[in-house]
């Protein structure tokens, strides 16, 4: 493993890492880290529900998932559910599998939450998250038929998750643009999401002057894609740093 892959793998976990004390963080209720959990948090607020009254502690609960995307979390769960096919098969290093499993365990979680709590679900804005993403889903499934390295079940999955990752964080993107107020982490964590495949486009380059025969054109031409996405978020995200000013996207 190279410095680009570990650092884009390290990034990948940071975006996860960055996500997660989102579904939990509220400054009107309790200054929460990561490491406080989320259950934990639940707990705190059923307490609190005791003493403090429950309109002021819903109001303070609708912070919690504003600006995130619950369409572009379930692409990313279907992505890890169809690329680790191998999961339990395939033994490749302990590190391989534990991210494996890592990725899988947050993205279906974190759809859990959003979709089934019965507190984080009320400040995911359905109305603002509108983009039918079952239309990136029937495309990229089409074409993993039709271009793949080999027709078997496995490697079609596989080609599967690279095209819909690709177009995954679309979603994301489209509700930032209609709600344009971005905050702090969840600007951090798209930034992350496309550092993390950047990162990746350095891996395969020095793999290929590295490596003999190391050519995967289904993967470079998917991954560049990914990145493309990214621009206008990158070319905003550094001009807000760049003025020190509040991100926000053009509608």
């Amino acid at each position: 493993m190279n410095i680009f892959r570990l650092a884009g793998d390290m990034t990948h976990l940071a975006s996860v890492l960055v996500l997660l004390p989102k579904i939990p963080q509220s400054n009107h209720v309790l200054p929460v880290t990561c490491f406080y959990g989320l259950r934990q948090f639940l707990e705190v607020v059923k307490d609190v529900g005791r003493w403090v009254p429950k309109k002021f502690l819903w109001l303070a609960t609708m912070c919690l998932m504003i600006g995130i995307s619950l369409k572009t979390q379930e692409l990313y769960a279907i992505v890890f559910a169809t690329r680790y096919l191998d999961l339990f098969t395939d033994y490749i290093s302990l590190y391989n599998t534990l991210m494996k499993l890592v990725f899988l365990g947050s993205s279906f979680s974190i759809v859990w939450y959003i979709r089934h709590h019965k507190i984080v679900r009320r400040s995911y804005d359905k109305d603002q998250d509108t983009f039918r993403h079952y239309f990136l889903i029937i495309p990229c499934l089409l074409l993993a038929l039709l271009i793949n390295e080999r027709f078997t079940f496995k490697e079609v999955m596989w080609t599967f998750s690279l095209y819909l990752e690709a177009v995954a964080i679309l979603p994301q993107l489209v509700l930032l643009q209609r709600t344009r107020n971005i905050d702090n982490l969840t600007g951090q964590y798209v930034l992350l999401l496309g550092a993390y495949r950047a990162l990746y486009i350095l891996n395969w380059i020095y793999r290929y002057f590295t490596q003999p025969h190391y050519v995967h054109w289904i993967t470079w031409i998917s991954g560049l894609v990914q990145t493309l996405l990214y621009a206008d978020f990158f070319f905003y995200y550094f001009q807000s740093w760049k003025n020190n000013v509040k991100l926000k996207l053009p509608a």
